[in-house]
């Protein structure tokens, strides 16, 4: 198992109605990349009012289900850090290549 201070850290998440998110800040202690159909979706996204997550804590991307990106290697993130944000949804992950 990954440690959490071996995951990549979410250094941006410009998706303002999800609950997780403070000020573009990830508060979910991690986060699991998904989707279909060329995009990378933020699984982890929950449009509600409530305010989830924790204050001190920085996201990070616990798991990826995209076998077809470059940054995945075992279903594990090896980029450096990512960025959420609006793509062909509405919080997609903007640091996934395709092979």
């Amino acid at each position: 198992m990954t440690a959490a201070l071996e995951m990549p850290p979410i250094v941006e998440c410009t998706v303002a109605g999800c609950s997780y998110n403070d000020h573009s800040n990830c508060h979910a202690i991690a986060i699991t990349v998904g989707g279909k159909n060329g995009d990378a979706e933020c699984a982890t996204f929950i449009p509600l009012s409530a305010k989830g997550g924790l204050a001190k804590v920085t996201g990070h991307v616990g798991a990826c289900q995209r076998a077809e990106c470059t940054h995945n290697e075992s279903l594990e993130c090896t980029a450096g850090s990512v960025k959420i944000g609006p793509g062909a949804d509405l919080a997609d992950c903007l640091t996934f290549q395709a092979r």
